[in-house]
């Protein structure tokens, strides 16, 4: 029988939990880990270790700190493993924007894919993409219509991205963008690590009546590599509960529709 010290769900569930604290706390002990998840120090710094290897935190003597590198991407393997309460609550508030009969755009992003394993209820979508496997998800669905941006293709990434892919889009015209940044904050506004990334979320937020970013708290006060776009440039931002009411205020005092979702 397979212990709960080796069950990969259970493995992944306290990982989560050190990234919370860690992100939380900034700094924590090998011991307060054990004690928080009930194992063994060995165990947790095979944690510690694998964590620091997806550059998810530092390892330090006796634990671990955080990783704030504002201008490091995560690849989609490592992303998924943070804040997924958070990505679903936000993915689940956005899926309520969306309308039967609507021509939609899901950004690359994790929580874009939470939101697009959540549209099977709804009716004569038109969905454009430069996410693979967004589009391989929604494939399913014989009532949809997908599109998938082209490009050159950010390899790990899962993701078309670059000029190519805007002669294609440039002529559409889209009901409503669901965007996603690595990064967001009220001087700089959305900004990614990546320049071709932001070549195309610049096209997709300029074909779009209504533009709609995704963004759990994490990302928000922190600057990226290159900005693609300026709070004028969306309508309304969705987070999860965690922003700060200082964060908020700053926000909603700059003309942002800031949605919080349970």
């Amino acid at each position: 029988m397979m212990s709960l010290s080796n069950d990969p769900i259970f493995a992944e569930e306290r990982k989560q939990k050190i990234l919370d604290v860690v992100d939380k706390k900034k700094k924590v002990t090998v011991l307060e880990l054990s004690n928080l998840l009930n194992v063994s120090g060995s165990t947790v710094r095979t944690y510690l270790r694998e964590l620091e290897q997806s550059k998810l935190l530092r390892r330090t003597h006796g634990g671990a700190i955080s990783n704030s590198k504002a201008s490091y991407e995560l690849v989609p393997e490592d992303k998924k493993i943070k804040f997924l309460n958070e990505k679903i609550s936000i993915a689940k508030k956005a899926l309520t924007y969306i309308d039967d009969g609507d021509t939609i755009i899901l950004d690359t992003s994790t929580t874009n894919l939470q939101l697009a394993d959540m549209l099977e209820d709804k009716k004569n979508l038109t969905i454009l993409t430069n996410d693979i496997i967004i589009a391989s998800r929604l494939e399913e669905y014989s009532d949809f219509n997908i599109i998938l941006i082209g490009g050159t293709l950010k390899k790990r990434f899962h993701c078309t991205a670059g000029t190519l892919g805007l002669g294609m889009i440039s002529n559409m015209v889209i009901d409503k963008a669901f965007m996603a940044s690595n990064a967001l904050s009220v001087q700089k506004g959305a900004s990614t690590p990546d320049i071709s990334l932001a070549e195309i979320k610049k096209g997709m937020i300029s074909i779009s009546d209504r533009v709609i970013m995704l963004c759990d708290s994490s990302k928000i006060g922190k600057n990226s590599f290159m900005n693609f776009a300026t709070f004028s440039d969306f309508d309304t931002l969705i987070t999860d509960k965690n922003i700060s009411e200082e964060t908020k205020e700053q926000l909603e005092l700059i003309g942002l529709d800031v949605i919080i979702a349970d």
